[in-house]
């Protein structure tokens, strides 16, 4: 049997987006991250994070330094809620792997290494290119209205299956509109 899964985009979804930021002392919690994260793990979802850090190929920070910030996210949590983490380093045009989002290569891989279900599972991010990953990918999608979204706003709006003004609606959306009890 498929699990069901929530993939969570990184940078203002779950933390305050520094752009290219190594330094941990700059991880800043998102207000009600913490409990959306437990609704969704409570109604039976696996989360995992799913995050383009084009800084690393862009060499304006290291891969250490994307893992010392997302092990502080897990800090401030209090609690490691993620089954996994998966980063795609290229730069926007010379994604030879196939993972910067749009691209669905980050939830496939997640997909074959946990037996997921994508059509039950939900993508929620700030910019166009999660909405736009989660169709690439055959999962459901929440566009959250917390960061600077860049081009294509409108379309990532008309394409979401729903938006959110915070990580906690998009949960309870998600928790509500799945039938779970």
């Amino acid at each position: 049997m498929s699990n069901r899964a929530i993939f969570l985009d990184r940078d203002d979804t779950l933390i305050k987006d520094v752009p290219y930021s190594g330094d941990i002392t700059l991880v800043e919690l998102l207000p009600n991250v913490r409990e959306a994260l437990e609704m969704l793990k409570n109604h039976g979802f696996c989360l995992f994070m799913v995050s383009n850090q084009s800084g690393v190929g862009r060499g304006l920070i290291t891969a250490e330094q994307v893992h010392a910030v997302n092990q502080e996210i897990l800090r401030q949590l209090g609690k490691n809620y993620f089954k996994d983490i998966y980063l795609c380093f290229s730069v926007p045009g010379q994604d030879d792997e196939g993972c910067r989002k749009p691209n669905p290569g980050m939830i496939w891989r997640a997909r074959d290494e946990h037996d997921l279900d994508l059509a039950a599972s939900f993508l929620i991010g700030d910019k166009p290119s999660d909405i736009f990953c989660a169709q690439n990918a055959g999962c459901r999608s929440v566009l959250l209205l917390t960061g600077t979204h860049g081009e294509n706003l409108d379309d990532a709006k008309k394409a979401a299956d729903f938006f959110a003004d915070d990580l906690l609606q998009a949960a309870e959306w998600i928790c509500r509109d799945s039938n779970i009890t």
